[in-house]
């Protein structure tokens, strides 16, 4: 009994199947059939010359149908990974997943070859691509330093382990770099002045701040100031916008989230690559999550920073003055010098550590508060330490009161005036 092979053909093979059957028909010149292909004429014949009626359709297959590619990775290759997409590492994106087996496991696969292995174990795909929303593109800035994208994510980065955090960060708008980072219980002046000096030991001063219009950054009775009024000398009220003051750095209020978009975006591939990362080192504090943190942020400017367009002339400006950048980005007070060369803060007497001369009494001090919790007062430009003033005499009188045996209590007596006081002499009427 004779037996017929079955044989599948592709859609292209059966495209070539059917213009082939017109040009033996003469239905189609050779010249024809190949622009209908996309073949040039000598490979349209080479096909003509394969296909006769002893081969039939069979001469249409490639030659490689059914064979295992040479390239295939072993089984158990495929069974691990699929087992580490489905424990250690699951709910992790194809693209990080193929970053991590590279880091961690020293698996070095391709993210095409991860995501067919995968697929064809029966996992679907963790995040699924939407179609991007119609935005006009902006052109990044020409140069390294020239603007500074800053913001705040309210996130569980945690994942349940510990409090939700707020990573306040900056992104350089030219080169997508990360300048710094850190982590916050809430968006406040802290993460902010953290950030900038992060960027200021490791890059430099940006020209000009792109943030949302917080009231962190400018707070008053009057709008959001343009750069011609802010260069004009109109001062901002809050600590941070003394600082951009201070380093002469000029601060751009967006008008929605879609105009800074870079950090938006930031946020988007943080929250799916640096919680797994956070996930994976079991962090459960913030001070645990600033250590995974300043790890990744390495990982992730290697992974994803490109090139500035004017590579050759940076915009990043040193300190001014010779400052250390905690001292240029710190909380300003401004106080004045008592007669006895105090003054107050935080409802504590304060004073410098040299003893105030004469010449600064009365005198307007502004006080720095650092980071560290240092406090300082600039004067003729040297910074002078700020100590605890001695208590006053007062105050050490009424803490010898208070240390008398609870069992001798002093009970006040009310005073009243004698029978024949003058007081009553006079009936008690309301004058009128």
């Amino acid at each position: 009994m004779e037996t017929r092979e079955t044989i599948t053909l592709d859609r292209r093979a059966q495209q070539r199947l059917l213009v082939l059957n017109h040009v033996l028909a003469g239905e189609l010149t050779a010249k024809e059939a190949a622009a209908y292909l996309h073949l040039s004429v000598r490979s349209l014949r080479r096909l003509l010359a394969r296909y006769h009626p002893e081969e039939g359709a069979a001469a249409l297959v490639h030659g490689n149908q059914g064979r295992v590619p040479a390239n295939r990775l072993d089984e158990a290759l495929r069974t691990r990974l699929t087992e580490l997409a489905t424990t250690t590492y699951a709910g992790v994106n194809r693209a990080h997943l193929a970053d991590l087996l590279a880091e961690r496991e020293g698996i070095m696969v391709a993210e095409r070859t991860l995501r067919r292995v995968l697929a064809e174990a029966g996992l679907p795909a963790v995040r699924r691509r939407r179609p991007r929303g119609h935005r006009l593109r902006r052109e990044r800035m020409p140069q390294a330093g020239m603007l500074l994208q800053v913001d705040g994510s309210r996130h569980d980065w945690l994942e349940g382990r510990g409090p939700w955090l707020t990573l306040v960060g900056g992104i350089d708008d030219a080169t997508g770099l990360v300048t710094g980072a850190v982590f916050r219980e809430q968006e406040d002046t802290t993460g902010y002045l953290t950030v900038l000096i992060q960027t200021a030991h490791g890059y430099g001063l940006p020209l000009g701040l792109y943030s949302d219009r917080h009231g962190i950054f400018w707070k008053g009775p009057h709008r959001v100031p343009t750069l011609a009024e802010q260069f004009a000398g109109r001062g901002s009220t809050t600590q941070l916008g003394q600082a951009l003051e201070a380093a002469a750095i000029a601060w751009v209020a967006a008008r929605s989230p879609q105009a800074k978009g870079r950090v938006e975006r930031l946020w988007g591939t943080a929250q799916d690559r640096l919680v797994v990362e956070l996930r994976l080192a079991g962090a459960r504090t913030r001070e645990e999550a600033d250590v995974v943190l300043a790890a990744w942020l390495v990982r992730h400017n290697a992974r994803f920073a490109v090139a500035a367009t004017d590579p050759e002339a940076a915009s990043w400006r040193p300190v001014p003055g010779g400052l250390a950048p905690e001292e240029l980005f710190c909380f300003r007070h401004s106080r004045v010098v008592a007669r006895d060369g105090t003054f107050t803060l935080a409802g504590e007497s304060l004073m410098l550590a040299d003893r105030a001369e004469p010449r600064r009494l009365g005198r307007r001090l502004t006080v720095s508060v650092r980071l560290d919790g240092s406090r300082w007062v600039e004067a003729d430009g040297i910074f002078h330490a700020v100590v605890p003033a001695p208590e006053r005499p007062a105050t050490q009188r009424r803490d010898r009161r208070s240390q008398t045996p609870s069992d001798q209590k002093v009970t006040a007596i009310p005073h009243r005036p004698a029978p024949d006081h003058p007081w009553r002499r006079y009936a008690a009427t309301r004058p009128r």
